[in-house]
């Protein structure tokens, strides 16, 4: 089977710390994959190097079969790779709109985008067009981000790098403190993202969720990946187990 992103055999060390020892992961295209472990299990640094930025000591990354280096997270997103950090890197003062088009803006036609006039009409009209075929309820453009609420942000964050998005979304504990309505909202947006045949990997403490949305789940331990489990094929303690080392399960 070819993936659409694969690690084989990552490893990565901080000076004498081993931190990724050999560690493989693969993400599907179009299907929600989550990846789990306890706190210094490896995840931030896999993703890290999965997206560019920063470079892995051995092993290798395959995108869509073939062998792939990324130089820099600029380079990740060209490959139409994208990651929603858990800070949302939104900007507070800027619409959805403006954050949605931010170091990517478009110009106006003619002379007047010779001369770096935004178009920001369009601009609004696109990003406003993808927000709503994504079934959010974020509907003013213009509105500083700063003023909506917590799920909003988050749903900002997370249509900006669908729109960008060629293959593969990253997104680091998306629902972290959200309410209950506003994380039913972010979890319904992800099925939506994946539906749209974009690939998500969910990074997330969260079992109950994990377990709701995920067509895969593969978890790390102490720098590798010790199991895989399919949709419907686990549980809550299935999963605490996998990463405490209480349950060995082959991945």
């Amino acid at each position: 089977m070819t993936y659409l992103l694969e690690a084989q055999g990552i490893v990565k060390n901080y000076g004498h710390v081993e931190v990724l020892r050999g560690t493989d992961f693969h993400v599907e295209a179009g299907k929600v994959t989550s990846l789990i472990g306890d706190n210094g299990a490896g995840k931030s640094t896999l993703i890290k190097i999965l997206s560019g930025v920063a470079p892995c000591q051995g092993g290798r990354i395959l995108l869509n079969g073939g062998p792939m280096t990324f130089q820099s997270p600029l380079h990740a997103r060209d490959c139409g790779i994208e990651t929603v950090y858990q800070d949302l890197a939104l900007a507070p003062d800027l619409g959805p709109a403006e954050n949605a088009y931010m170091g990517r803006e478009l110009l106006r036609p003619g002379l007047l985008g010779k001369l770096g006039v935004l178009d920001k009409k369009r601009m609004r009209q696109m990003a406003f067009e993808t927000f709503t075929s994504l079934g959010t309820d974020v509907k003013d453009m213009d509105a500083p981000v700063a003023a909506l609420s917590g799920g909003q942000r988050q749903s900002v964050a997370i249509c900006r790098s669908v729109m960008w998005a060629k293959g593969l979304v990253f997104m680091d504990e998306p629902t972290a403190a959200l309410g209950v309505r506003q994380t039913r909202r972010v979890l319904e947006l992800i099925t939506r993202v994946a539906e749209r045949g974009v690939a998500v990997v969910l990074i997330s403490h969260n079992m109950p969720e994990v377990l709701e949305v995920s067509d895969s789940i593969q978890v790390l331990r102490l720098g590798r990946r010790v199991a895989e489990f399919r949709r419907g094929d686990a549980t809550v303690d299935d999963l605490v187990g996998a990463m405490t080392g209480s349950l060995e399960v082959s991945g």
